[in-house]
């Protein structure tokens, strides 16, 4: 089959992309081949320490965040000149890096890319973090966020969020 130009891929994530100080992005990236990676509990543990680090997001605040068996999904936002491909690259890189070493795997982990989303000013960051912490309960891997082990929000005290 002959090369399409116009077949989305990797620079369509790109396409239109801005790096803005303050700005809150909702983050998606996948795992290598979409290997169901963390469907287990001791490589979730450990991704999800490594994650929620905050030395991982250099020039960024993880807000909320959900590990899934075979994706990451997190809400990010970008302190002053910190310019998302890189934050993001960066912590790929790390959390990567780390959790070979840890586990005793080699090759890549995550995929190529990431899918964001700017979080315009009208919508509630805390209603975009329940619908990322909501992703297991429709993935079906748990019945109630509480019960979901691979996830953590800055509004933790809210007890509506489990």
């Amino acid at each position: 089959m002959p090369f399409l130009l116009n077949t989305p891929g990797q620079a369509s994530l790109r396409k239109g992309r801005r790096s803005l100080s303050g700005q809150a992005y909702f983050l998606t990236f996948t795992t290598h081949r979409r290997e169901r990676v963390f469907r287990d509990w001791e490589p979730g543990a450990a991704m999800s320490r490594l994650v929620s680090e905050p030395s991982t997001w250099p020039k960024a605040r993880l807000m909320a965040w959900v590990l899934m068996p075979d994706h990451w999904h997190g809400l990010l936002v970008l302190e002053c000149s910190g310019e998302l491909s890189k934050v993001v690259g960066q912590a790929k890189g790390a959390t990567a890096s780390s959790f070979n070493l840890m586990t005793g795997r080699t090759g890549a982990l995550w995929s190529r890319g990431f899918h964001d989303r700017a979080i315009r000013n009208d919508e509630c960051l805390r209603a975009v973090a329940r619908y990322l912490v909501g992703n297991p309960l429709r993935a079906g891997l748990a019945d109630r966020a509480g019960n979901y082990p691979f996830w953590d929000a800055a509004w933790l005290t809210d007890t509506s969020l489990l």
